[in-house]
C-alpha cells in the first residue's frame, strides 16, 4: 500500500508538473499564431487547428473523437472507428445500444435475444466489450447484476472504436469498446421536443427535451430530458417500465473556461425476464416441435428485476490561448439492483425441465474521473497535437445472493403462481477496486502523413471479500499499453493506413503453476492488435469507405484443469477478420449505410470460438427525404441485416452454433413544416423491424448434457412517434 501511495504522489507531482510547462510553451508558441491558423483542410474539412475547431460540409457526422480522446477527421484518424449519429438512430427508431449497434461491421448483436434486453449485450470482432459514456469508463458490478443500461435517447452520438484502446482508456477489452456522448445544452437561445411512442407489445413512450439560455448574454445554457416508458415484453407474464430524468447545465458561453454539469436518474422498476428457453424445441427441433417465441420459464410472481441508477457529472474545459489547453471530467455513479428469478438447468424428461431460483442483492458506488492537457506546436516542419492525461477511478460492490431448487415446468402447458421455499442466502461479496493511468499521446502530421503514437502505464488493484466464509482474494497489476498507427492521405481522397496497438483486462480466477502445489490470483488477459485498411473520402463529398483487415492475438486466457478447481493461463484466442463499411449521403435526401465482416475467432484451448462470437455480418440501409414535389417532407428507408453464424458452447458431444439469418426494417416519416402554420415543426415517424415474422434464434450458451439457454431474436415489432419541436 505504502509502494502504491508513493507512486501515486510521483504520478500527481507529474501532472502537475505538466501544468506549470504550459504557460512556458504557450508564450513560445504566441509568436506563430499566424502559422497555427494556416488552413491544414483535406477535401471537405476546413480545419482551423488553432481554434479547434472542425466545419463539416454535409449532413453525416465524419469527425470522431473516440480513438484519439481529441476531434480528428475519420478520414484522418488511423483506426477502425464507427460513428451512429442522432439522425440514424431516429430514423431506425432505435430504443436500445443492441438496435443502434446492428448495423456495424463486426458487431454480434443481440446475444440474448429480443426478451432479455435489461443489458447491452453484443461482441465486437469476437469479443465482449466495455460501455464509455462522456469519455468515462461505464462500471458494472463484478458480479454481473448491477449493470448500467444507458436510455439511448438522451444520446447525441455513438462511436464504435475497434480493436485494443487500452493505451488510453486503460482496462479494456481486445475487441475494441463503444464511446456515447449525452445530449448536453447547445448555444441556442430556446428550443425543445416533445414525443409521444406507442407501437408492438403496448408500447408506449413520452420523451421531452427543452433547453436554451438563462441570461441575455447567453453565459449560461441548460438542457431538461426525461423520458417515461413501458410495454410489454415477447415473454408472457413480463413487462418492462423506465423512468428517467437527465438536467444539464453550462457555465461560460463563448468564453475560454466552460464547465457542465450533468445529472441522471434512471429507474427500472422492471425488466423482462432474463432466462432464455431450453436448446431442445428452440435451437433444435423437439418431438413436439418447437417451443411457443412467448414462452417464459420462470414465474410472475417470483420474478423481479429493480434497478435504480443515480449519476452525476462535470466537464470543465479551459483555453490557455489557440494552442494550450485543459480539461478533465469526472462521474460518480450509485447503481441498486435486487434481482430475483426462475432459470432452467436439466431435462427431467422429454417435455418438462428442471429450475432453480436465484435471488442477488447488489449496490455498486463508483467514482471516474480523466484529466488531460493538449497542445498544439511545431518542431520544424513537423505539426505536433499533444496530449498528457491522468485518470482514476475507484469502485465498491456488495452483493448477497443464494439460490435453491424449484419444481420442473412442463414446457408444453405451464404452470404458474407455484409455492416453494424462497432460497436463502448463501454467499455474500464485498468488492473494492481502484485505477490510477498515467498516459500520453502525440499526433504528428507532415503534409499528407499522420502518425500517432500512445503509451499509458496503469496501476490496478482489487480485494474481493466473502464475508460468509472469510476469504479475500487480491489482485494487482501494473501494465503497460503503447499504439503506433500512420496514415498518409492522399489529395484525391484515398488514405491507407496502418496501427498496432496493445491492451490489458483484469480477469477472475485461481491460477497454479507447479500443478497446484502452489496458487494464485490469475493475471490480466493481454490483447494485441495488427489493423491495416484503406479509407476513401470523395473529395468534396460527404462519402467515406472503409476497407480493414486485422488480426487480433489475446494470451493469459485461463484454462480450467480438470475439476481440480484452478486453472492455467495458457490458452490463447485469435481472431483473424476483413470489414467493409459505408457511411454516404449521396444527394439531398439520400442516405446509405453498408456494412459487410467476416471473422474466424479461435481459442486454443479448444480450437473452437469464444462463446457469444459470430462468423460475421452484412447490412444495408437507406433512407430518402424528398424535399421538392407534393412529396416534400416525406421520408422512407429500409434495409436488411444478416448476421451469420454464432458459436454457442458444446451440447452433448459437439458444438452449438446458432443458424444465420436475414431480417428487414423499414421507416416512414413525413415533416409538416412545409405546410407553415399551425404545422410548423410537427413531425411523424414510424419503423418496423423483423419485417417478415422470421422466427430466429440469436444465441444459446451451452454446456454438457444440460438444457442449456437459447434466446429468440426479437419478434416482427412496429412503432409510431409523433413530435413536435421548437
Amino acid at each position: 500500500m505504502g509502494d502504491m501511495m508513493c507512486r501515486s504522489r510521483v504520478i500527481i507531482y507529474g501532472f502537475l508538473a505538466g501544468l506549470s510547462l504550459v504557460s512556458e510553451a504557450s508564450a513560445q508558441n504566441t509568436s506563430k499564431k499566424e502559422e497555427l491558423t494556416k488552413d491544414t483542410s483535406k477535401n471537405k474539412f476546413s480545419k482551423k487547428i488553432a481554434s479547434e475547431q472542425i466545419v463539416v460540409k454535409g449532413s453525416r457526422t465524419l469527425v470522431t473523437s473516440a480513438a484519439t480522446k481529441t476531434s480528428t477527421p475519420l478520414i484522418d484518424t488511423p483506426r477502425a472507428v464507427t460513428v451512429i449519429t442522432r439522425q440514424d438512430m431516429d430514423q431506425r427508431g432505435v430504443l436500445s445500444l443492441n438496435q443502434a449497434l446492428r448495423y456495424v461491421a463486426g458487431v454480434t448483436p443481440d446475444l440474448r435475444g429480443g426478451s432479455a434486453t435489461r443489458y447491452d449485450l453484443y461482441s465486437l470482432r469476437g469479443f465482449t466489450i466495455p460501455n464509455f459514456l462522456d469519455g468515462l469508463r461505464q462500471q458494472g458490478s463484478p458480479l454481473g447484476y448491477a449493470v448500467p443500461q444507458v436510455d439511448t435517447s438522451r444520446l447525441d452520438t455513438i462511436e464504435v472504436l475497434k480493436g485494443p484502446a487500452s493505451a488510453l482508456y486503460g482496462q479494456s477489452s481486445p475487441g475494441g469498446l463503444v464511446a456515447m456522448s449525452s445530449k448536453l445544452p447547445t448555444k441556442k437561445d430556446s428550443y425543445g421536443s416533445l414525443e409521444a411512442t406507442g407501437g408492438g407489445y403496448d408500447l408506449y413512450r413520452v420523451d421531452g427535451d427543452i433547453g436554451g439560455s438563462l441570461n441575455k448574454n447567453g453565459f449560461v445554457h441548460y438542457r431538461l430530458y426525461g423520458t417515461v416508458s413501458g410495454s410489454h415484453s415477447q415473454l408472457t407474464y413480463t413487462k418492462n417500465r423506465r423512468y428517467s430524468i437527465s438536467p444539464a447545465i453550462t457555465f461560460g458561453g463563448d468564453g475560454p473556461t466552460t464547465l457542465t454539469l450533468l445529472g441522471n436518474f434512471q429507474d427500472d422498476p422492471k425488466n423482462n425476464a432474463y432466462g432464455g428457453v431450453p436448446i431442445k424445441g428452440s435451437l433444435y427441433r423437439a418431438s413436439y416441435g418447437y417451443i411457443p417465441q412467448n414462452f417464459y420459464v420462470g414465474d410472475p410472481n417470483y420474478e423481479q428485476f429493480d434497478r435504480r441508477h443515480w449519476a452525476a457529472t462535470y466537464i470543465f474545459n479551459h483555453k490557455f490561448n489557440k494552442s494550450w489547453s485543459f480539461s478533465t471530467r469526472g462521474r460518480h455513479d450509485n447503481i441498486h439492483a435486487d434481482y430475483k428469478s426462475i432459470y432452467s438447468t436439466s431435462y427431467a424428461d422429454q417435455t418438462n425441465v428442471n429450475r432453480y431460483a436465484i435471488f442477488a442483492n447488489e449496490r455498486l458506488s463508483n467514482y471516474a474521473f480523466d484529466s488531460q492537457i493538449k497542445g498544439h506546436f511545431f518542431t520544424g516542419p513537423l505539426e505536433h497535437d499533444l496530449m498528457t492525461g491522468f485518470d482514476y477511478q475507484q469502485s465498491h460492490a456488495t452483493e448477497v445472493t443464494g439460490y435453491g431448487s424449484v419444481s420442473a415446468i412442463n414446457l408444453l402447458s405451464p404452470v404458474y403462481g407455484i409455492n416453494f421455499t424462497r432460497p436463502k442466502a448463501s454467499a455474500a461479496y464485498d468488492i473494492q477496486s481502484h485505477q490510477i493511468g498515467l498516459y500520453a499521446q502525440d499526433q504528428i502530421s507532415y503534409g499528407g502523413f499522420h502518425f500517432t503514437g500512445s503509451i499509458r502505464n496503469d496501476w490496478y488493484r482489487s480485494t474481493q471479500i466473502n464475508t460468509i466464509s472469510g476469504k479475500t482474494t487480491p489482485q494487482s497489476s501494473e501494465p503497460i499499453t503503447w499504439r503506433a498507427a500512420g496514415l498518409y492521405h492522399f489529395k484525391f481522397g484515398l488514405a491507407p493506413y496502418v496501427s498496432y496497438s496493445t491492451s490489458f483486462q483484469p480477469q477472475s480466477g485461481i491460477v497454479s503453476d507447479d500443478g497446484g502445489k502452489t496458487t494464485r490470483q490469475a493475471n490480466p488477459t493481454r490483447g494485441k492488435q495488427l489493423e491495416g485498411g484503406l479509407k476513401y473520402q470523395i473529395p468534396g463529398l460527404p462519402i467515406l469507405l472503409t476497407a480493414t483487415g486485422f488480426h487480433i492475438e489475446q494470451t493469459n486466457v485461463l484454462t480450467a484443469v480438470g475439476n481440480l478447481g484452478y486453472s492455467t493461463e495458457s490458452a490463447k484466442v485469435h481472431s483473424d477478420g476483413f470489414e467493409f463499411e459505408a457511411h454516404a449521403d449521396l444527394t439531398e435526401g439520400l442516405s446509405i449505410i453498408a456494412a459487410v465482416s467476416r471473422q474466424k475467432i479461435r481459442s486454443s484451448s479448444t480450437n473452437l470460438p469464444l462463446v457469444g462470437s459470430g462468423k460475421g455480418n452484412a447490412s444495408l440501409f437507406t433512407a430518402y427525404t424528398f424535399h421538392h414535389g407534393p412529396l416534400q417532407g416525406l421520408g422512407v428507408g429500409g434495409g436488411f441485416r444478416y448476421v451469420d453464424q454464432t458459436y454457442g458452447g458444446k451440447w452433448g458431444t459437439g458444438p452449438v452454433y446458432t443458424p444465420s439469418y436475414i431480417l428487414g426494417d423499414a421507416m416512414l416519416s413525413y415533416d409538416f413544416s412545409h405546410l407553415g402554420g399551425n404545422y410548423r415543426g410537427l413531425n411523424i415517424r414510424a419503423s418496423m423491424r423483423n419485417l417478415a415474422g422470421t422466427r430466429y434464434v440469436t444465441n444459446c450458451m451451452t454446456s454438457g448434457t444440460s438444457a442449456g439457454w437459447c434466446w429468440y431474436g426479437e419478434r416482427r415489432t412496429g412503432q409510431v412517434t409523433v413530435g413536435y419541436s421548437w
